[in-house]
């Protein structure tokens, strides 16, 4: 959200200013995280503020992380209304996440425009706006539907690529989904980190209203890929001075995200996949996480003794890194011999992995990931597709693994095509970010209306 409020600040045709609301972090680890992050960017060019919220009594009684998150964003409502009363200059608008629709009572009881910013897909915003009308044409749980979900701009989605949220219709986090997709038609617009020409197919059905019943959504903002890109740090990590003796895209890069772990069981059928395979590889490799309060997901460094195969490390030591801890995931998707991306299809990494064209065989665990998968292999072609067993905690078999990574890094047809494909859409993401791309003129377009609605707020 930073990086995005940074780019409309940058291309604004007049002074824009940002101020971030931040709410307390449920964890010690997240504590860190962004009092890390807060410190880099009070230390930049752009002129950023930091309001600190106070803290509220958290909830126990949550059914999933999205609703804890909601209801949290729910308590904080006066904090928020305070913070932008209090404010002595003009307000342009008050811009919030997928979590944090309770803050548009506050822009309606302060006359501020609102506007979302959607961290995922366009292709999940599509079906967030369609949510409502979805949930009254089917009256079963949607894995018992017969035939597939309806998304303007996109084939037709089996079932079982839905959001995890969409999957029991009896708990409060699917009734947080749904209402979620209904109240963002009261916002003023939606700001998308994509690129039009990333997803022009449900980018248009939106326009059109086809996924909101022909009524009028509000404008859609594509102005991704809205990534942080800096030089490698020195001294060079040791995962990319090991990629420096790779050939030039050798590599299959595998990695789930900041939060993303495997058991021990499917870490050792990785493990029997990639040395079949014949391909090498550089695995960062996660522990289980030790903090699971408040929904905590963090993993720990692994020890790799105790859940790789005996004797796995030494008989892959010519072809392939294990690294146990954090990784330069931005760096190594730059890096010349990274061929390939086994990803959790988290929509950030999805974005960089375009960013430096590298093709991917997705490999979802939770919220929107699957759904994002199902538009990687059947909306953009940029993917491989690999079978991951949903009921089974999204399990795959060594023998799938080793097929999909023959595909994508043998250069068979069908991987030949998602290598094509992902260079193609690095060519678009690039483009799109220049001051002639269309990332570029929708910032201006939006920065532009900001301007013209800035109001002072009621106090």
């Amino acid at each position: 959200m930073i990086e995005a409020g940074k780019r409309m600040v940058q291309c604004s045709r007049r002074a824009l200013s940002l101020t971030v609301l931040l709410m307390p972090a449920p964890t010690a680890q997240a504590a860190s995280d962004i009092a890390g992050h807060v410190r880099r960017e009070e230390g930049g060019d752009i002129d950023i503020r930091f309001h600190h919220l106070p803290h509220v009594q958290l909830p126990t009684d949550h059914t999933g992380i999205e609703e804890f998150i909601s209801r949290i964003v729910q308590l904080h409502v006066p904090h928020i209304g305070a913070a932008i009363s209090g404010l002595t200059c003009p307000v342009a608008a008050l811009v919030f996440d997928i979590f944090c629709t309770p803050a548009l009572d506050v822009s309606h009881e302060l006359a501020v425009p609102a506007y979302v910013y959607f961290t995922s897909s366009a292709a999940m915003l599509a079906l967030l706006l369609r949510s409502p009308t979805l949930h009254e044409e089917v009256e079963v749980e949607f894995q018992e539907m017969e035939g597939a979900v309806d998304v303007p701009g996109l084939p037709p989605v089996p079932p079982s690529f839905l959001p995890r949220t969409m999957l029991d219709r009896k708990i409060p986090t699917y009734t947080w989904f749904v209402e979620t997709g209904r109240r963002y038609m009261e916002a003023d617009g939606i700001i998308v980190n994509t690129a039009a020409e990333l997803e022009p197919g449900v980018l248009a059905a939106m326009a059109n209203g086809r996924c909101t019943r022909g009524v009028h959504a509000p404008t859609v903002y594509p102005i991704g890929p809205a990534i942080s890109i800096s030089p490698p740090a020195e001294p060079r990590h040791e995962c990319l001075r090991w990629l420096d003796s790779q050939p030039p895209a050798s590599v299959l890069f595998l990695c789930f995200g900041s939060k993303g772990w495997l058991s021990t069981s499917q870490v050792q059928e990785i493990a029997h996949g990639l040395e079949r395979s014949g391909h090498r590889f550089l695995w960062v490799l996660r522990g289980l996480p030790g903090d699971t309060s408040h929904g905590a997901r963090d993993p720990r460094d692994a020890n790799l003794a105790e859940v790789l195969p005996e004797g796995f490390l030494e008989k892959t030591m010519e072809m392939g890194l294990v690294w146990p801890k954090r990784a330069p995931q931005k760096d190594i998707l730059a890096h010349a011999s990274v061929g390939g991306f086994v990803t959790h299809c988290g929509w950030n990494s999805i974005l960089e992995s375009l960013w430096f064209g590298v093709p991917m065989l997705p490999w979802p665990l939770d919220a929107d990931q699957h759904f994002n998968a199902f538009a990687l292999v059947h909306g953009t072609g940029v993917a491989v597709p690999l079978e991951v067993d949903r009921k089974r905690d999204n399990y795959v078999e060594a023998a799938e693994l080793e097929r999909a990574v023959r595909s994508l890094m043998g250069g068979d047809d069908e991987g030949g095509k998602a290598k094509e494909k992902a260079m193609e859409m690095k060519l678009m993401c690039r483009n799109a970010v220049e001051q002639s791309g269309s990332s570029y003129a929708s910032l201006q377009k939006l920065s532009d209306k900001l301007l013209r609605g800035t109001v002072l707020p009621k106090k």
